[in-house]
């Protein structure tokens, strides 16, 4: 984890990785909950197998304007090199915000996969190294430490460093739950997805069902009981409004009054339907999509039979 801190060494070190196709980066920012929050550290790894944190280089870019605006030239604006970070909307704001280019955030790949492949409390970095990667014993104290103070205590030193490690772990982890995720179509089991699918459906039923019921007599026993919140949930009561108004006396107000009401009106079915021969007589368009659905077999037989 090899430290630098002056112009000359951070920016020999950028020069290398500019030839770099990947980079796991993470920062540590002084002075956070501020007005003015200063970037103090800038993490950077090239090697995501390097378990060893020798290939995680700590940049001290603390005050240091010219040598930050050297590292968002030279790295983070290159749309060759792919800059990896966890919840890189905050990192990125300082590294070149809008003009980076090429930015990979596990957070957002995270959110992506379904649940049921990967059930988590939460998308915190610390989760997912924890439960994707059995990194244990992680400790995040030094998070909320002085970055704008030096030097920096060892104990610093080594959250930084490892926080890129994770990073890099993280990343790998994910990108192999992607694959299981977004398979080839072309290639796909259907017999396989096809079993599965059915088992789930039947499942699916029994439970939905089972919980709409609870659902049901939840609501109603907390009402009964005069409850609005029991250990594990909350009971909200809301009015809903709805304002209707007759067409024809709509138009003749927009028209006494001078109000513009020309905007598109979706005509459903049913007041097609009723304009019959005289829909052409207006000018429509007409979106077209296509819409997929699913239906068992055992569903179309039922309704043949009927």
């Amino acid at each position: 984890m090899p430290y630098l801190n002056t112009t000359s060494e951070i920016q020999k070190l950028v020069a290398e990785y500019t030839n770099a196709p990947t980079l796991w980066i993470d920062t540590e920012v002084a002075d956070y909950k501020s007005r003015r929050p200063r970037l103090s550290l800038i993490q950077v790894l090239d090697d995501p197998l390097d378990m060893t944190g020798d290939r995680v280089y700590l940049l001290d870019v603390l005050d240091q304007p010219n040598v930050v605006a050297n590292f968002v030239e030279q790295i983070m604006v290159n749309p060759s090199i792919e800059k990896v970070f966890h919840n890189a909307n905050y990192d990125v704001k300082f590294l070149g915000n809008k003009q980076a280019k090429n930015i990979t955030c596990t957070l957002e790949i995270a959110k992506k996969i379904p649940y049921y492949l990967l059930p988590l409390p939460n998308y915190q970095l610390q989760t997912l190294a924890t439960l994707l990667c059995n990194f244990n014993n992680i400790n995040k104290q030094e998070q909320q430490s002085d970055w704008g103070k030096r030097p920096l205590t060892e104990e610093q030193i080594d959250y930084a460093y490892l926080d890129c490690i994770y990073l890099a772990q993280v990343h790998l982890q994910l990108l192999e739950l992607q694959l299981k995720v977004n398979p080839d179509p072309a290639t796909e089991d259907l017999i396989a997805l096809g079993t599965r699918y059915t088992q789930l459906e039947q499942q699916w039923k029994l439970l939905q069902s089972e919980f709409e019921h609870l659902q049901e007599r939840v609501k109603k026993a907390m009402q009964a009981q005069n409850l609005s919140e029991t250990s594990y949930c909350k009971l909200t009561g809301y009015e809903r409004k709805t304002v209707k108004v007759a067409f024809a006396e709509l138009a003749k107000l927009a028209e006494t009054q001078g109000i513009n009401l020309d905007f598109p009106i979706t005509l459903t079915q049913k007041l097609q339907k009723d304009l019959g021969n005289n829909l052409e007589q207006l000018s429509v368009e007409i979106d077209a999509t296509t819409a997929w659905r699913l239906t068992p077999k055992n569903q179309e037989s039922d309704v043949e039979d009927e």
